[in-house]
């Protein structure tokens, strides 16, 4: 039988394991990103390992989350990942030069390539057809100290695209669909693969949003097979000999078959608080909308922005909404600029960004006080904009732009003729050289690093048995923003966990922090897909500072359960999710840690007379790790 896109590429990358869904297997990785958010952690950890060099074949230390340079942390994490950078061999990506995502599609990824990240939207690369994966920083750590990366074997989803789209429907809409048909957990412990007729008709840029979405359903990754649209794409950025041809074989099988027909779609949105809450635009026809945000690594590309621009062009925005625009990279400025499509967008009255993440995080642009946020971005989570009460609507560029010149939702019908499709020019500019590139030896350059910059901490052996009180209680979808905030205050913590700690579920439960104090360490309790967003393993690594030793949750996000594996925190499951109704804020709970053994239940003690059944989906291997208190432990870090 045949090999999907999914199963080739694993297939020659595939180190251990076998490629049976369910299995643990083991991948060489060819290239790593880091983002300055998650990267200055990922790069001490990677200090710890001692390896004195990266040994990937490529790896880029972007920085594009924390470029609000208010005080000191930020710029002193900037300069220790440059100077750690160059020492160890990675490629620096200075802040404003874009966002990590839209940098890497065009300058770096390829057809058939291993990439992982640390940022849960590094699957954006399979728009070109590489394996991309969002991890934990410290699995990118490893996998730059030549580690292989060990998941579970994904299912395989083949979305057989039919038709193509019509009217005001965009490549953002047919992910807004999907998410609207499977749910935010409905792509856990798979890999989509989009193929059919109505593939060839996507560009590059169209195939990347689609991808870069993929996160939302929880998916391992996302695939568009690499043809003559990618040959294409790869030739104008000036890489044409990272071309290859990748494509299923016509005998390829899969473990699930979805079809979209194109045509039948029309302009979505996601509204609050969650990226699966699917409505179409007309049904929102008449909502005042207080701000459009156009941007982030879904949607911030040269064809995005150039159809605002012709969108908005001698025209202006409805003066009571605010419109923000951030490119993704230098290079979109560019071509924009080289074709007269700035100026529409400032005479239009939008507020040009810096090119880098900002309101997608909540640096920065922050609607009203429980206003109406159109945004193209791809998660819409309670306060993940910066304004707790504020209500976030992801929709695609063309519908951001005119809710700004109505200053509400209207009707699709009501909009005319869409603007033509835009085509990439045969070659645009190269920004190749604002890249800081390693030199050739680096062991003379010394690492700089800020008072903010905190070493890592030692995390002892789990013990023969864990027993604590239930110090905190969630129902289900709890994200890594409810875990730890993003925002410039929080985030600005990020390479120093006593100070970060501080802040987890602060949003959630005010008293939590002290009250896991004062009962020195516990478990958390959660309902069904916990964890689920960012890949920010600091939602995993400061509660273990805080002394959580296990959560008991219905389901588990796939990154956040990584994570907690890497830093030593029991991820168990109920064996009757109806045991969830049993245990409360401030029970006592018992759990025989050395009698557990991978996937298999024990019996855990609730306030030392109630039994009930908990189970794991650990392997062997990551059950070591717990036991050893975390993966550098396990591994024999110089710095643990």
């Amino acid at each position: 039988m045949g090999k999907n896109i999914t199963q080739k590429i694993i297939a020659a990358h595939l180190l251990s394991g076998k490629m049976k869904p369910g299995n643990e297997i083991g991948l060489r990785i060819d290239q790593t990103l880091t983002q300055d958010a998650t990267g200055t952690m990922a790069w001490l950890q990677f200090e710890a390992i001692g390896v004195p060099r990266v040994k990937t074949e490529l790896s880029v230390s972007y920085v594009d989350h924390n470029t609000m340079q208010q005080g000191f942390r930020n710029p002193d994490d900037h300069q220790f990942l440059r100077t750690v950078a160059a020492k160890y061999g990675a490629v620096y990506s200075p802040p404003g030069t874009g966002i990590c995502h839209q940098l890497h599609l065009e300058n770096f990824a390829k057809p058939g390539a291993t990439l992982i990240g640390s940022d849960s939207h590094t699957p954006t690369a399979g728009g070109v057809g590489s394996l991309s994966m969002g991890a934990g920083g410290l699995s990118v750590a490893l996998a730059m100290a030549g580690e292989p990366y060990y998941i579970t074997m994904p299912k395989v989803v083949k979305v057989q695209l039919e038709g193509e789209l019509t009217g005001w429907a965009t490549a953002k809409d047919i992910i807004l669909h999907l998410l609207g048909m499977l749910t935010v957990k409905g792509g856990v412990g798979k890999v989509f693969e989009y193929a059919g007729p109505g593939v060839a008709t996507l560009s590059v840029p169209e195939r990347a949003t689609i991808t870069n979405m993929g996160a939302e359903l929880g998916a391992t990754g996302s695939l568009f097979p690499s043809d003559a649209v990618t040959k294409k794409f790869l030739a104008a950025m000036g890489r044409p000999e990272d071309y290859v041809a990748l494509k299923a074989d016509p005998s390829a099988a899969y473990d699930e078959v979805i079809v979209i027909d194109l045509s039948k779609l029309e302009p979505m949105a996601a509204q609050p608080h969650m990226p699966d809450r699917a409505a179409t635009i007309k049904s929102l026809a008449g909502m005042k909308v207080d701000q459009s945000a156009i941007g982030s690594c879904t949607n911030s590309s040269y064809s995005d922005l150039k159809t605002v621009a012709q969108m908005l062009a001698g025209k202006r925005i409805d003066p009571s909404t605010d419109l923000l625009i951030a490119p993704g990279s230098k290079q979109v400025v560019k071509m924009l600029a080289a074709e007269n499509l700035i100026e529409p967008l400032l005479d239009a009255g939008a507020r040009m960004l810096e090119c880098a993440c900002g309101p997608c995080i909540g640096i920065g642009g922050s609607p009203t006080s429980g206003g109406v946020s159109a945004r193209t971005f791809n998660r819409n989570f309670e306060g993940r904009s910066g304004t707790q009460d504020a209500k976030v609507y992801l929709v695609s560029p063309q519908t951001a732009a005119m809710a700004a010149l109505t200053g509400h939702f209207t009707d699709p019908a009501t909009w005319g003729t869409p603007p033509a499709k835009v085509s990439m020019p045969k070659k645009v500019p190269s920004i190749r050289q604002l890249f800081i590139f390693p030199p050739e030896v680096g062991s003379k350059i010394e690492v700089r690093r800020g008072p903010n910059i905190v070493a890592l901490q030692r995390f002892e052996k789990a013990p023969e048995a864990v027993s604590g009180k239930v110090a905190l209680k969630v129902g289900d979808d709890i994200t890594t923003d409810h875990i730890l905030p993003g925002g410039s205050q929080v985030m600005s913590l990020r390479s120093n966990i006593p100070a970060i700690s501080e802040h987890v579920f602060i949003n959630v439960d005010k008293d939590f922090v002290p009250r896991i104090k004062q009962m020195g360490g516990g478990v958390i309790v959660g309902g069904e897909n916990y964890g689920q967003g960012s890949s920010r393993e600091h939602a995993a690594l400061a509660p273990r500072h805080l002394g959580v030793k296990a959560v008991i949750v219905k389901s588990l996000a796939r990154i956040h359960r990584a994570n907690l594996v890497n830093f030593g925190i029991l991820p168990l499951l109920f064996v009757d999710k109806d045991d969830y109704d049993k245990l409360a804020q401030g029970s006592e709970i018992a759990i025989p840690v050395a009698k557990m053994k991978p996937g298999k239940p024990v019996e855990a003690v609730v306030d030392q007379k109630a039994k009930i059944k908990l189970t794991n989906d650990l392997t062997a291997k990551e059950l070591d790790i717990i036991l050893a208190g975390g993966l550098l432990n396990a591994v024999g870090g110089s710095g643990h």
